[in-house]
């Protein structure tokens, strides 16, 4: 710990800037970001990725840009020149970035939204409603890989898995490339007014030694506010007042293999033959209205495994299905009430989302076949039951914004075929009293009545629960200096069957604090020592955790951060309090366009076995390794690896058990929009049975492998045909046995009006 404390020390006395030949600064600070004036385009424009179409020729012209990582606010190191226009159908965005080594552009071919920050990208940042907290990330490589997203100011997330329709075409010359990008207003909402008040920024990231960014407006270090800071845009008149209608029919058929036993020979029944549809109406700009029927999701990729191994609480997994994705950052709230990952296997849903001047407002509802499993949540771990029955979902949500500041309210429910409900309200908020600071709170109380079905759940017997949750957070970020912290706290009786909540009966406060160095030039661009401390207790305050933490990171040479952290905590397992030390790791390298990323992560030092309620020492470690042979060629490879050892009569160390996951990923892009992909996923726990105090299993170990043929003219036309493989240990044999295989093609297409 001594170390980190100096380092902190020394972060404090280093000039905060470079040498004398370092880039010429800018002000770090504008009261208003300059204002875009942009006109209707003089003529048609070709998307092509060359510009040189008569509709460029009344284009606004961009030529400021800011560095604002590493730099702060600096001038770029490269040139970027941008230009905007529109007509009665599409915002359309140019631009003509140099490079002084062309040959050196990073530019692989991938699946949509597979960007990665050690690559070359650039394009428009939107905030059609001049909201100043959500904007809409539209960006491009010069290979023709298409990325869309949603960040939020309030969150500080950025959601990949919305999709939205537009073009973009790029070409690489002998200066650098070339981007151009049509945006269809359909596919946007806004206000109804006119003219509009959109806000843009553009944006390029410029991955080599370092991840550079450069965008068309300053970007403060110390505010946490980054879409408020998008250019003001002035000129846009007479928009479409209504959007479209998108209809996505899909047809699919697969071929399924299960044995009668594990181990047993597979059995094949006749092709299973579905359809069904996505559908997306916008009635006018503000409103968007989706309806699914028997939504199909067999072409979505498989999670990454995580290791739940001596785990207290249940893994959270991001969403990636569409139907859910419209407005999905008005679902984000502090507390994580809704996760659409609980509804396992909808057989319908349908959802409205309006955004006007100040007020937003979104609505869904679906039913739920089941499947899957329900979190049961508690104070020291989680425990999860079968859902093998019907529920209906509904949640809505409400997010009404000034300048500075939003309220929001939030209701949800989930009804139980058989008897049984969950049903929650409450609301949060989130105020920028000053630039650097924000104070955000949730408060929320549910309703609960369990099944009466104690054959899946012993809790499951009927019983009646409510209780409240509630959080509050204040966030000062400093140039120098930032502060954060939180109180939580949920009552053992609060349930959200909708959302993500694994821990409950606690209450929570914690604070960290960090001082940072950042410097124009060198190897070392930024370095922060930080301390933190959390503290959990139970409802009547008996101590139930508390960690202290110290550390260092960095950003330095090859694109790379470096952290190390050391922690010492306290956790009550068993009825008692147990102690553990450890030093915490991460690494993350960007060598090069051919070993494009390295990233190792991890903790090593003494353990709890949460299992047996014991100490012992081990390590977890997770190291991938990102390589790219050729501009096609994509391999990825991810290990796992955790280990516990314990004591044994006080006297000899043996090892309680090893876990491993392996995944290797190998994606040919023909080109941006047709690629062949395989993955296989091999996961193993092994253990000694004598040390638990419960049985156990000696191996438990699973393994899945899957090569998809894809065909994408846009995210909804597709083709898709797939084959994959699962296998499950057997005790008997002591292998791998079959557990299902399954061969599925689908096509769908996307109509438009």
């Amino acid at each position: 710990m001594r170390c980190t404390v100096v380092a902190a020390a020394l972060a404090l006395a280093v000039p905060a800037r470079g040498s004398a030949e370092s880039r010429p600064e800018v002000s770090t600070r504008t009261a208003v970001p300059p204002t875009l004036h942009i006109q209707r385009a003089a003529g048609p424009i070709k998307i092509d990725g060359v510009l040189d179409d008569v509709g460029w020729t009344a284009a606004v012209s961009i030529e400021e840009w800011f560095e604002t990582r590493p730099g702060d606010n600096i001038v770029p190191k490269v040139k970027s020149h941008g230009r905007i226009a529109y007509d009665s159908d599409a915002l359309y965005v140019g631009l003509e970035l140099d490079d002084p080594d062309p040959s050196a552009i990073r530019a692989p071919f991938a699946d949509r939204d597979h960007l990665t920050e050690d690559t070359d990208y650039a394009g428009v940042i939107l905030d059609p409603t001049a909201s100043g907290r959500t904007g809409v990330e539209i960006l491009a490589t010069p290979s023709g890989v298409q990325f869309d997203a949603i960040y939020d100011d309030s969150t500080g997330a950025t959601d990949v898995s919305p999709d939205f329709y537009w073009d973009a075409a790029a070409q690489i010359t002998d200066k650098g490339w070339t981007l151009e990008m049509r945006i269809p207003f359909s596919s946007l909402s806004y206000k109804r007014q006119d003219p509009q008040p959109f806000r843009l920024m553009l944006y390029r990231n410029y991955g080599r030694e370092f991840r550079y960014q450069f965008f068309t407006t300053q970007r403060p270090h110390d505010s946490p506010c980054f879409i408020c800071r998008a250019n003001p845009v002035v000129g846009l008149s007479a928009l479409p007042a209504g959007g479209g209608i998108v209809i996505a029919p899909y047809v699919s058929g697969s071929y399924i293999g299960k044995p009668a036993a594990l181990g047993s020979p597979l059995s094949y029944g006749d092709p299973d033959l579905t359809a069904g549809f996505d559908a997306k109406w916008r009635p006018n700009a503000a409103t968007v209205i989706d309806v699914t029927v028997n939504p199909d999701f067999s072409q979505i990729e498989s999670d990454v495994a995580l290791i739940s191994a001596n785990e207290r609480f249940a893994l959270s997994y991001p969403e990636k299905r569409p139907f859910f994705l419209e407005g999905v950052e008005l679902l984000a709230t502090p507390i994580t009430a809704v996760s659409t990952r609980s509804l396992t296997d909808p057989l319908w849903g349908a959802r409205g989302t309006v955004k006007l001047d100040h007020l937003a407002v979104t609505a869904l509802a679906s039913q739920d076949e089941g499947g899957g499993q329900v979190i049961l949540p508690g104070a020291t771990s989680s425990d999860a039951a079968e859902q093998n029955f019907r529920s209906w979902a509904g949640i809505a949500r409400m997010r009404y914004a000034l300048s500075s500041a939003y309220v929001g309210a939030l209701a949800t429910t989930r009804e139980i075929s058989g008897g049984g409900f969950n049903r929650l309200g409450g609301l949060d908020f989130q105020l920028r009293p000053f630039e650097s600071d924000s104070v955000t709170g949730q408060y929320l109380y549910s309703f609960t009545r369990t099944p009466d079905r104690p054959e899946l759940a012993a809790q499951w017997d009927g019983r009646s629960l409510a209780g409240h949750a509630a959080l509050l957070t204040w966030n000062h970020s400093g140039s120098v200096l930032d502060v954060a912290t939180t109180y939580r706290d949920l009552a053992n009786a609060f349930r959200a069957d909708d959302g993500f909540v694994p821990q409950v009966g606690v209450r929570e406060g914690k604070a960290a604090a960090g001082v940072t160095a950042r410097f124009d030039e060198g190897a070392l661009r930024r370095l922060r020592g930080f301390v933190g401390y959390d503290r959990l207790v139970d409802p009547g305050f008996e101590l139930l955790s508390h960690q202290l933490s110290s550390g260092v990171t960095a950003d330095a040479i090859l694109n790379s951060t470096l952290t190390l952290n050391y922690q010492f905590d306290q956790i009550l397992v068993g009825g008692n309090l147990l102690s553990r030390s450890e030093i915490v790791y991460g690494v993350t390298l960007n060598p090069g366009a051919i070993v494009a990323n390295i990233d190792l992560e991890g903790s090593a030092g003494q353990q709890i076995d949460f299992e047996n309620a014991r100490t012992g020492s081990g390590i977890d470690v997770a190291l991938s390794v990102t390589a790219r042979p050729t501009r096609h060629l994509e391999l990825a490879w991810t290990e796992e690896l955790r280990w516990l050892d314990v004591d044994v009569d006080g006297q000899t160390r043996t090892r309680l058990f090893t876990a491993r996951v392996d995944r290797l990923g190998a994606t040919y892009a023909f080109t941006a929009r047709l690629l062949l992909r395989f993955i296989g996923q091999y996961e193993v726990t092994r253990r000694s049975p004598e040390l638990y105090l419960a049985p156990v299993s000696a191996k438990v170990a699973d393994f899945a492998g899957s090569v998809l043929f894809a065909y994408k003219i846009n995210w909804q036309s597709v083709v898709f045909i797939g084959y994959g493989d699962n296998r499950t240990y057997s005790d008997m044999t002591q292998r791998l046995e079959p557990d299902s295989r399954q061969l599925f093609v689908k096509l769908s297409h996307a109509f438009q009006w």
